[in-house]
């Protein structure tokens, strides 16, 4: 969940559900027991305004502080990614989660060992407040990072906006295709408008306001039945997801040593790559890498590239959306790839996924088939010679 960008609808609505209830339940906690809000900064910055209008200092320097907590958060979240990318981690988005974790994890303790026969004040309204507002900023960006700016879960504001736009343009849709769909008949009415891009927006959409919402409901009900672990079940919930994304492996694109390219007299041009699984944890499914990472490392000189996916026994819909995406930088940037090892299962898969980016001549059941194709593609992208 956590390794490459959320490129699919699927990713996108696990991220949406799994951590807008979660901004939702915090929210609600440090309401009920701090007074104040801390997973948005809306009406804190307008609140600000009317403190500093109204001299009210102390409260003026307090929202300040809110404010100043939710962006050191998201610029934790941006430095932890950063330090991941830099360093060739597999996946860069658990250590900023993390960070979350332990963030959310004092602010339970404090829960657990203050009592609230009435609102926070002082230096203990401060450290809960401002460890609950950068927990909410660090979980913004680094989702924000993770959908390239498509989700975002500690506010609704923009969800109900980008709701009521998309809602129109569906039903202009619905509009337009309205003799088409009557003409196919009621399953095809159906199929198409499941399978519509903005449907299935709409349906992210909602998900994340009702996951917020969903979350202030639990964070109420946990608050009013036992305020002192309320904060828990969230930071055991976010263990749980990190476990399950560390504890299975993540499949290394290496150069390849099945063939040697002096003896086989491959041109410089074209590049050879095998996916090798981590064979000390044999028996686990592994997931695809980051493709697109792998690809702006290619050497420059590479016009054709070979991926042996040999060692590949399953391909679901997030490694076959990942190739898809690697297809598409691979077309930006000039270059043909060519992918060997597929069976004809693994290659309908990725053909529904990858649609007309993907050539079948370009799909090899071996790698001497992959070869003797990357060779015909540099022939046929070569510059026509000189009169």
């Amino acid at each position: 969940m956590f390794v490459a960008q959320a490129h699919s609808f699927v990713q996108q609505a696990r991220l949406a559900i799994t951590l807008a209830w979660i901004a939702g339940y915090t929210n609600i906690l440090t309401i009920l027991a701090c007074g104040h809000v801390t997973s948005h900064v809306s009406g804190t910055t307008s609140d600000l305004g009317r403190a500093a209008a109204t001299g009210n200092g102390p409260l003026a320097l307090f929202l300040l502080f809110l404010l100043t907590t939710f962006t050191l958060g998201a610029a934790i979240s941006g430095f932890a990614t950063e330090l991941g990318k830099r360093r060739g981690w597999e996946s860069i988005y658990v250590l900023p989660m993390a960070i979350e974790i332990c963030l959310l994890a004092v602010f339970a303790v404090t829960l657990e060992f203050f009592s609230f026969e009435s609102k926070v004040q002082g230096a203990q309204l401060l450290f809960m407040t401002g460890i609950a507002s950068g927990a909410m900023g660090l979980q913004n960006a680094t989702i924000t990072r993770i959908s390239s700016g498509v989700v975002r879960t500690t506010h609704v504001t923009g969800v109900l906006t980008d709701l009521g736009l998309e809602a129109v343009q569906f039903l202009w849709w619905l509009k337009d295709e309205r003799r088409r769909l009557a003409g196919g008949g009621a399953g095809g009415a159906v199929r198409s408008v499941r399978d519509h891009p903005t449907s299935r927006r709409l349906a992210l959409l909602a998900s994340i306001l009702g996951s917020f919402a969903l979350g202030a409901a639990l964070g109420t009900l946990a608050f009013g039945y036992g305020t002192r672990w309320a904060m828990f079940p969230p930071v055991l919930f976010l263990l749980w997801i990190i476990y399950q994304d560390i504890s299975r492996p993540i499949a290394e694109i290496e150069p390849s040593e099945l063939i040697d390219r002096d003896e086989a007299g491959l041109p410089p041009e074209m590049s050879i790559y095998h996916l090798r699984k981590d064979h000390d944890r044999a028996g686990k499914i592994h997931r695809m890498p980051n493709l697109l990472a792998w690809a702006d490392r290619l050497p420059r000189g590479a016009r054709v590239v070979i991926l042996d996916l040999d060692e590949v026994t399953h391909l679901d819909e997030n490694s076959a959306v990942e190739l898809r995406a690697a297809l598409t930088k691979f077309e930006a940037q000039g270059r043909s790839l060519v992918i060997a090892g597929l069976t004809a299962r693994q290659f309908q898969q990725l053909r529904a996924a990858a649609g007309d980016l993907l050539d079948p001549l370009s799909v090899c059941p071996d790698l001497e088939l992959a070869i003797a194709r990357g060779l015909n593609l540099l022939e046929l992208r070569a510059p026509p010679a000189a009169i």
